[in-house]
């Protein structure tokens, strides 16, 4: 097995996705050596376009110390199927959602690894020093950010290579948090897409009400919104400073208002099932 000090094969699968892109981007100035493949027209134009050269799937995977697989979940399963007979002994098969594996969609061998690691984007709470880190919000560029991933795998080299790998292609790194599987399933979707995502959303509705519906000029209802979104999480996640009485007495009408009595459900077994059979277009998950 190739270790960690050496100089690694690398192979990205859908390197010219939305996804794919990101992450051959920093992989490009990496002292590994990385292949790109991509079978859409589109996606090859843009990964020549950045100067890099296209490598059938089938080669790149079979040299490979970690494959990529930088393709939607619901191509996940296929695509696994057409490369993971391929790829060498010790090798790792990396995926960028959890949602596929914890469904056992991925096509299983004794002899590979299985790696999952899920950008968590830069915290609302980063302190940014520059203009470039401010204009990062998503991660990957400039701003610092963390990752979770989780590798079935005891094998202490596996670990090494595949962090070396997620700090990479993720950079710019602070720190990347060991979970399993079935946990980062709770984190991605449960906790940041069926929770953050649609609060996210909701805010945006919410918005669009107070300006269309009430009249609210747009810069005001922004401003207003903005600022307290930011004091709402400092206090609710951080503990700084205290919601008023009367603030509270308008959270707990919110709640009736807006927030299901059951919603804590979503982080049973049943209902996590429940959303990645939606989001995965599936009828049913094997267990």
């Amino acid at each position: 097995m190739t270790t960690v000090e050496e100089q690694l094969a690398i192979a990205v699968i859908g390197a010219g996705g939305k996804m794919g892109m990101r992450v051959s981007n920093n992989l490009q100035h990496s002292r590994h050596h990385v292949y790109y493949s991509e079978v859409s027209p589109a996606g090859r134009q843009r990964t020549e376009d950045a100067g890099r050269s296209i490598t059938p799937t089938s080669e790149a995977v079979t040299d490979a110390d970690v494959v990529i697989l930088a393709v939607p979940d619901i191509a996940l399963g296929k695509v696994s199927a057409e490369v993971v007979p391929e790829m060498k002994p010790g090798a790792v098969l990396l995926t960028l959602d959890p949602a596929a594996a914890y469904a056992n969609l991925l096509f299983k061998r004794d002899t590979v690894a299985y790696a999952v690691a899920h950008p968590c984007h830069p915290s609302v709470f980063l302190h940014r020093r520059t203009e470039a880190e401010m204009n990062d919000t998503f991660g990957g560029i400039a701003a610092p950010q963390d990752v979770v991933a989780a590798l079935e795998s005891d094998d202490a080299q596996q670990l090494r290579i595949t962090e070396e790998v997620i700090r990479l292609m993720y950079a710019p790194v602070q720190d990347v948090h060991w979970v399993t599987v079935k946990q980062l399933a709770y984190l991605e979707p449960t906790l940041v897409e069926v929770v953050a995502c649609m609060v996210g959303d909701l805010l945006k509705e919410a918005l669009q009400e107070t300006v269309d519906k009430v009249g609210v000029p747009e810069p005001a209802a922004k401003a207003m919104l903005m600022g307290h979104i930011q004091v709402a999480l400092a206090i609710g996640l951080r503990g700084e400073h205290q919601f008023s009485d009367a603030c509270h007495i308008a959270m707990e009408y919110g709640r009736e208002k807006v927030v299901r009595d059951d919603w804590k459900s979503i982080f049973d077994d049943a209902e996590l099932d429940s959303v990645l059979k939606r989001m995965l277009h599936l009828d049913h998950i094997d267990r």
